[in-house]
């Protein structure tokens, strides 16, 4: 009997490119971390009141969401690197803006015009395309573990940078610099990190370029115009119920629950950086966890099932009477919080064609950040009255919820959910 050869290393499976990507994707995060724990306390500091953050963070989502489905749609056909490149100078074209002014108007022409992330999660067009190239690189029977091993990069860069970024702020404080000038030297660092993502997507192949379509002849047709064909309706309902998830989730974006416990109960800025490089670290951990329960159940159970009691903890977090008692109802909840996430990803590159897979992460994405966009600006109003400060996280686990029961009752009888294969 032939000895068993052993299964390739993650590193050996990803190759050159796939290495890049996850390289990239760990210095996004991590500016993105440590962004997320300070925005909302610069924005304050400058002087805006809640109305006028929200507002701001909602223009900032929506930019991002325009400006992403544009470039996730020309994608495949322009050049993923060109994108990707494209991408990371938005983030300095934001970035810079941020730091120098503490004009309004010039924040949000710099915030709706460039790339930035309030929330400590994936904006822009980055995860759509990098989605679409890992998967095209990838062999399928490796493809959920590997987005589970991407996920939890990014959940760990995301936590080290809030860590980095809560106790930099504060040590910076601590010798004297001025709150707000703390904030703007993350701001600075921010767009920097843009710089570095420029560099990491010029190093890349052609390998991660889209291949040709699958069907040539309808190149050109009306249905082919937005990178889709076959896929067009699964991916439209996929996007519909995940623009409702991301709306939900818009309530409770990273710098607005910052900000809730700054407010609440007087957290100061590295303790938040710890609160949410625990949190992160658990959400990176769950997705791993997801690849082997979407084995045994498949993935649209895996993405429910675990989806509903962190939303039922998330309900929880405001209704707890101490600091201590919420911080751990909230790691609770971050600990089951992301086992969706890979999963999801991995069910919607298994239903469409590879010649549709930028297109289709880009629609879902952008459905996504669509949702998440509106929320913000009727969140944070409710921060500034003390009895309804806790109402965005009873809004966001109760739509979460809603959306958990529509996604089953839409896919749960699907042949790839049934599977788990991605």
């Amino acid at each position: 009997m032939p000895p068993t050869q052993p299964s390739p290393t993650l590193g050996q499976t990803l190759g050159p490119d796939g290495r890049l990507l996850f390289l990239s994707r760990a210095a996004r995060m991590f500016s993105y971390g440590f962004l997320s724990v300070v925005l909302v306390l610069y924005l304050a500091g400058l002087g805006f009141g809640e109305g006028r953050i929200g507002l701001l963070l909602t223009l900032t989502l929506v930019g991002d969401t325009l400006i992403s489905l544009w470039i996730t749609l020309h994608a495949d056909r322009i050049g993923r690197k060109k994108m990707l490149v494209l991408g990371a100078a938005l983030m300095v074209a934001a970035g810079v803006p941020f730091a120098l002014s503490g004009d309004f108007t010039v924040l949000v022409l710099a915030a709706t015009f460039g790339v930035i992330s309030p929330s400590g999660n994936e904006v822009g067009p980055f995860l759509a395309i990098e989605q679409a190239a890992l998967s095209q690189l990838l062999p399928e029977d490796r493809r959920t573990g590997v987005f589970a091993w991407y996920n939890l990069t990014g959940s760990f860069a995301t936590a080290t940078g809030a860590l980095a970024g809560g106790w930099a702020a504060q040590a910076l404080q601590a010798s004297g610099l001025a709150p707000v000038a703390s904030y703007r030297v993350l701001v600075f660092a921010y767009a920097a990190v843009g710089l570095i993502l420029a560099l990491l997507f010029a190093k890349m192949s052609g390998a991660v370029e889209a291949p040709p379509p699958a069907f040539p002849a309808a190149v050109g047709a009306p249905a082919n115009r937005f990178g889709l064909h076959a896929s067009r309706g699964v991916v439209l309902r996929l996007s519909a119920l995940f623009s409702l998830d991301a709306f939900a989730g818009g309530f409770v974006i990273q710098s607005i629950v910052a900000y809730w416990f700054h407010v609440k109960f007087g957290v100061a800025p590295g303790t938040l950086g710890s609160i949410f490089f625990a949190a992160n670290i658990l959400a990176g951990l769950s997705s791993l966890y997801a690849v082997k329960l979407a084995g045994r159940i498949g993935l649209i159970r895996t993405m429910v099932f675990t989806h509903v009691p962190s939303n039922v903890l998330l309900i929880l977090v405001p209704l707890m009477p101490n600091l201590p008692l919420a911080i751990a109802v909230l790691l609770l909840r971050f600990s089951i919080s992301q086992m969706d996430v890979p999963t999801r990803q991995a069910y919607t590159m298994a239903v469409v064609a590879p010649d549709e897979r930028s297109a289709a992460a880009g629609v879902t994405g952008i459905a996504r950040t669509t949702g998440a966009a509106i929320s913000p600006v009727l969140a944070t109003p409710l921060l500034a009255i003390p009895a309804l400060a806790g109402t965005p996280f009873l809004i966001a686990g109760g739509l979460k919820l809603l959306y958990d029961l529509l996604l089953y009752r839409s896919f749960q009888a699907s042949e790839v959910g049934k599977s788990g294969e991605a």
